[in-house]
């Protein structure tokens, strides 16, 4: 039986990105003591706005990263809305973030790239 899954986003700067690519494109890095939640976000018009929006200006670049796991898995976190009505994200606790690592299927992939305009 097939398992139902589940496609989240999460937008990163050029650092983040690195860190995913050296992980083989299968984890998302730790966090900073400062990062006490990892946010991924339910649809990618929200990632591309933190991308194109804050990551591009804070790091000269922001990308949009496309990943699954299983609804199952995923049940565990409440959706929380920060603002309008696409702005929907998961709340994952920096403590859980191996484990929600260890249930991604497949790769994370990069959707799309943001750099200052010339």
């Amino acid at each position: 039986m097939e398992k139902e899954l589940i496609t989240l986003y999460r937008p990163v700067g050029p650092k983040e990105l690195k860190l995913i690519e050296d992980s083989g494109w299968k984890r998302f890095p730790k966090r900073l003591m400062e990062q006490p939640i990892f946010y991924p976000v339910m649809n990618e018009e929200y990632a591309i706005q933190i991308a194109r929006d804050w990551n591009v200006p804070a790091s000269g670049s922001g990308f949009v990263t496309k990943f699954e796991l299983p609804s199952s898995y995923l049940k565990k976190f409440q959706v929380q809305n920060v603002g309008g009505p696409v702005h929907d994200e998961l709340w994952v606790p920096a403590e859980e973030l191996e484990e929600f690592n260890d249930n991604i299927v497949g790769e994370i992939i990069v959707t799309r790239s943001f750099y200052p305009e010339a």
